[in-house]
């Protein structure tokens, strides 16, 4: 008997992780452009005051995850290519050309073009984090579904 309710417990805890880590891609979108927006409004700041360099700008900045990376081989001028698989093409030629625009022309002309893209990825952070949102959930419960199902299959 304990047996079984040992084995019952562990079966839905395996399908519920499994149903947490089925949504990894969504929240990694959400933190994706959530960073981007920071970084977007953190630059155009400093454009407008502190004027540092590049690569010291970078350096102050920490960021996480598959940005961070990204962020890492801006400050090493090595070639920007957005390889995330939880981004469209659309996505990845718009975050591309971004990268590209930092520190190139005069500030006024950055701020600009960063100022321009500062809404649309505002609305693409929200996006995300609605989608995380219902995404996590709905694949957290369908793991812990599908592991009650297999119990009752077991018992």
């Amino acid at each position: 008997m304990w047996l079984r309710l040992i084995l019952c417990a562990l079966i839905v805890a395996f399908c519920t992780a499994i149903g947490y880590l089925a949504a990894e891609k969504y929240r990694a979108r959400r933190s994706y452009f959530s960073q981007l927006s920071d970084f977007v409004e953190r630059y155009i700041a400093e454009l407008g005051y502190a004027k540092k360099p590049l690569p010291a700008f970078l350096g102050s900045c920490h960021f996480n995850g598959d940005f961070g990376k990204t962020m890492e081989r801006v400050a090493r001028h090595e070639e920007i290519v957005c390889r995330e698989s939880y981004l469209t093409e659309a996505e990845r030629a718009d975050c591309e050309g971004l990268y590209s625009m930092l520190g190139k022309g005069d500030s006024i002309s950055q701020r600009e073009y960063f100022q321009s893209k500062k809404q649309p990825i505002a609305e693409k952070k929200a996006a995300a984090e609605r989608e995380a949102k219902s995404h996590s959930d709905l694949y957290l419960k369908l793991g812990l579904l599908a592991g009650l199902a297999f119990v009752i299959l077991i018992l």
